[in-house]
């Protein structure tokens, strides 16, 4: 991995690790507050690439911009993200989590 890169996923690493238990953020919300607004499918690699991260990486928080869950498969099981959000409190059926609007976590607005 380039150094940029390894830079980028350490800040967007920083970001995730601060969205709280019970909230979610979508990959294009952690992209714009890093002034990297086009950037969303980076910060999807830097999720693919956060398994053995220490501390851990709470990657499950970080879904598409409507919510669903289409990191899902990078788990292990397609099961286990939704386990981790449901074991937080969340409701999801067929891969989208209910009341999305409502456990958004925004970094523009959270982190100060």
């Amino acid at each position: 991995m380039e150094k940029d890169n390894t830079d980028f996923f350490d800040r967007v690493y920083q970001v995730v690790r601060r969205i709280p238990k019970g909230r979610v953020t979508s990959y294009g919300a952690i992209a714009k507050y890093l002034g990297s607004a086009k950037s969303a499918r980076m910060v999807g690699w830097a999720m693919n690439a956060s398994h053995n991260q220490d501390p851990p990486i709470p990657a499950q928080r970080v879904v598409n911009r409507l919510g669903v869950l289409t990191g899902k498969h990078h788990f292990g099981s397609s099961h286990i993200m939704q386990q981790l959000l449901e074991n937080e409190g969340l409701v999801i059926k067929t891969d989208q989590i209910i009341d999305f609007e409502k456990v958004f976590w925004d970094p523009m607005t959270e982190i100060t």
